[in-house]
């Protein structure tokens, strides 16, 4: 009897369970959609940035720079002496530049030259009077000091500028030097080796005082006197530096 009546609905269920199968499988083809909030067009861009290898180098290349308070290390060094010597090189360097190397004629330009006699060394200008007679020549008188003019012709021609001295009698009669290209290279050429000059007489201020500070290492730290020594070797480093502009300057003034 069950088994009739199942064969009856059998058409029934038949046509039902299409419908039935089918609905989760269409519910479930959905894909939900993203919330606003996770959008990628705001999600974070994170990106890692590399060092180049210019500035590797850089990093590299530098060097922490050291300001020692100057109060607390005066037992062992004087490092405002030590700074006044450098700044003397500098003020020589400049003053070389200015008497030696200039391109225009005036009867100052043979003032600093020094004169060696048998009564010690002195500034020509006190030993003979100088005018100058053209832009091309320069007169030095030594009626005052006839004895000497043997020795400042001499001075003369040791000088760095290239005099060539005519004496007649206790006149001297000096020809400048014709501004020319050449004269002007041989001027720069003069510059560099006034600019070595001061390098290593800057060389020998360090050397002193770095000498002077290990000489103090009883009762000092080592890392105290390696810090004073950095020190000084900045402060010198900082005179190279002016060093080079002061020539560079020079250069191009002469060349110009």
């Amino acid at each position: 009897m069950a088994l009739s009546h199942l064969n009856l609905l059998r058409p029934v269920l038949f046509r039902l369970l299409p419908s039935v199968v089918r609905t989760p499988l269409a519910t479930s083809s959905r894909v939900p959609s993203l919330p606003h909030t996770i959008s990628p067009a705001v999600l974070p861009n994170y990106v890692r940035h590399y060092a180049t290898k210019k500035s590797k180098v850089k990093a590299k290349g530098q060097t922490a720079k050291v300001n020692i308070n100057a109060a607390l290390v005066e037992d062992i060094i004087s490092l405002e002496e030590v700074k006044e010597d450098m700044a003397a090189v500098l003020t020589t360097l400049k003053e070389d530049f200015s008497r030696n190397l200039s391109i225009r004629t005036s009867p100052g330009a043979l003032d600093h030259i020094t004169v060696t006699t048998k009564d010690g060394k002195f500034p020509l200008n006190q030993l003979g009077q100088i005018s100058m007679k053209s832009p091309q020549l320069l007169v030095v008188n030594m009626t005052g000091f006839p004895e000497a003019t043997a020795a400042v012709t001499r001075a003369l021609q040791d000088s760095s500028m290239g005099l060539n001295p005519e004496v007649e009698g206790t006149i001297i009669r000096v020809p400048v030097p014709k501004v020319t290209r050449e004269h002007r290279e041989n001027l720069v050429k003069l510059a560099k080796q006034f600019s070595n000059k001061a390098k290593d007489s800057l060389r020998k201020v360090r050397t002193n005082a770095v000498t002077r500070v290990k000489k103090s290492k009883e009762g000092v730290s080592e890392d105290t006197i390696h810090l004073i020594e950095k020190q000084i070797q900045q402060m010198a480093d900082g005179y190279v530096a002016d060093i080079d502009k002061q020539l560079a300057t020079k250069t191009k003034e002469l060349l110009g």
